[in-house]
């Protein structure tokens, strides 16, 4: 029996809600029949814009979660129910998947959700010019479908067809990068990738030695491991540490699930900050314009390397906006990067005399090559490239299973009454760790600026019952102490 559902009830009702660029939930909750509804949905939002129509082609891709497949192939049995072409491009990065979307002008998906745990998944939509803006989201959230009979009591596909044939989107995503760096670029680095379970592992390896850099791959993992690029795991750090000190690596390079968040450790195994190495990517590149979420460290204004810096909410799609209003005002080599270190390129720039397209979506692979390439030009290591950016320094923690209503409800109640009231309750709160409250933003969560100079961010996930404490100082260790700190607060506080 054929069935119209409304997509913004399904969401309450199956609780697989939007988050950046897409949806995520539980893998018991995404059942096909939930993503066969949103993958309509995304193209009957694209319809009514002008980006899709029957016989168009649609990429789909999927990160290494054991759920992808199922997954893929409700989204693909939703593309040919829309009379779309599927274009399978298989386990790929979603950046790769996107770029081949973009040159070819049509839309694209990515199976993944990303750092989280395998217990979640989740499906991301980008348009045929760049991913789903947040106009986009309440255009899909607007829309209702009517499912074909192709499911059973349980919500699953009664019969499950085979994908087609694969597109190579590989091959294409890793000359991107050779063509623009040459050959040699990293000839004479020994470099470890940390393989685990992130979707491009092979790629990162066959970039190091296209590129001319001997790879050493490490710590491959048959089970999918949640990498977390702004929280990087006890053992993670342990490990870059024990890599960098055996193998004299100068460099260790990762990536989160989907592989569009880049992790980079220097030559003694310390992981750099995602935030840090935007700033570094940036300016080898030559960008003159940036666009950047409120909780990245403040020494892309205080290094002076740009013309302007454009702060906005933490997501893809504020960054793209925010880019492209920094395209309209003149500027001509824009970028954007998150605190993950999801690097977005917004114009075409040259390096060295060869064309990089654009690329405005979160990328690993850029800013890992472009700050290493810059390092072995100058003849420096990582933690000297570092050391020539102002001294701020950013960390960044999170309570895990902490529901979102109870991170809503904790920010709702620090910021009652007038400023003055709030910065005496913030006072009161991590005063003893932090001195006084002198100033808040609220451009996204609440961001508590100190008069010695500290900073401490407490905002609730989009995507996962967790509350995130960014903190910034004028040292890692500092940073690092007062973010455990800060978070021991939000525990306490009702105590206090």
């Amino acid at each position: 029996m054929r069935q119209t559902v409304s997509i913004a009830d399904l969401m309450t009702q199956s609780g697989v809600a939007f988050g950046t660029s897409g949806a995520r939930g539980l893998v018991s909750a995404m059942t096909d029949r939930v993503c066969f509804a949103y993958s309509c949905a995304f193209l009957q939002h694209l319809a009514a814009i002008g980006q899709f129509a029957p016989g168009k082609a649609v990429a789909i891709a999927g990160d290494l979660r054991p759920s992808s497949p199922r997954i893929m192939a409700a989204c693909a049995a939703a593309i040919e129910h829309m009379a779309g072409e599927v274009h399978h491009c298989g386990f790929v990065p979603s950046p790769a998947v996107a770029a081949y979307g973009f040159a070819r002008g049509i839309p694209s998906l990515m199976v993944t959700g990303s750092h989280i745990p395998d217990d979640r998944n989740g499906i991301k939509f980008n348009r045929t010019d760049g991913e789903v803006l947040k106009a986009d989201e309440q255009g899909i959230r607007a829309q209702s479908v009517t499912l074909p009979d192709l499911f059973d009591e349980d919500g699953m596909l009664k019969k499950v067809e085979a994908l087609p044939p694969l597109v190579d989107v590989a091959a294409p995503y890793v000359a991107r990068y050779v063509d623009a760096f040459g050959s040699h670029a990293l000839s004479g680095m020994k470099l470890g990738v940390y393989e685990h379970s992130a979707v491009g592992r092979d790629i990162l390896v066959t970039l190091v030695d296209a590129l001319g850099g001997e790879a050493v791959s490490l710590g491959r993992s048959d089970r999918f491991i949640p990498v977390d690029t702004e929280a990087v795991r006890a053992e993670d750090q342990r490990l870059a540490r024990e890599w960098a000190a055996e193998l004299g690596l100068d460099a260790i390079l990762s990536t989160d699930g989907d592989s569009d968040r880049p992790l980079l450790a220097d030559e003694s195994g310390a992981w750099m900050r995602g935030d840090v190495l935007g700033i570094l990517c940036a300016r080898s590149l030559g960008i003159r314009a940036v666009a950047t979420p409120v909780s990245c460290n403040s020494a892309v204004e205080l290094s002076g390397l740009f013309d302007a810096v454009r702060r906005t909410r933490i997501g893809s799609p504020f960054v793209i906006e925010a880019m492209n209003a920094l395209i309209a005002e003149g500027h001509s080599r824009v970028c954007g990067y998150e605190a993950n270190g999801g690097f977005l390129l917004a114009t075409q720039v040259a390096v060295e005399g060869r064309d990089l397209h654009a690329l405005p979506t979160r990328d690993a692979v850029l800013p890992i090559l472009a700050t290493l390439v810059d390092a072995r030009r100058l003849g420096v290591t990582l933690s000297a490239l570092m050391a020539q950016l102002p001294e701020r320094y950013t960390f960044s923690e999170r309570l895990q299973n902490y529901p979102t209503a109870q991170s809503q409800a904790l920010i709702a109640h620090l910021e009652e009454g007038s400023d003055a009231d709030i910065l005496t309750r913030l006072t009161a709160m991590f005063g003893g760790i932090a001195g006084q409250a002198e100033g808040i933003d609220r451009t996204d969560g609440l961001r508590i600026h100190f008069a010695a100079g500290d900073i401490i961010h407490l905002r609730p996930s989009g995507n996962a019952p967790e509350l995130r404490c960014y903190t910034e100082s004028d040292s890692s260790e500092r940073a690092a102490r007062l973010n455990e700190e800060a978070l021991q607060r939000v525990l306490d506080y009702r105590t206090l």
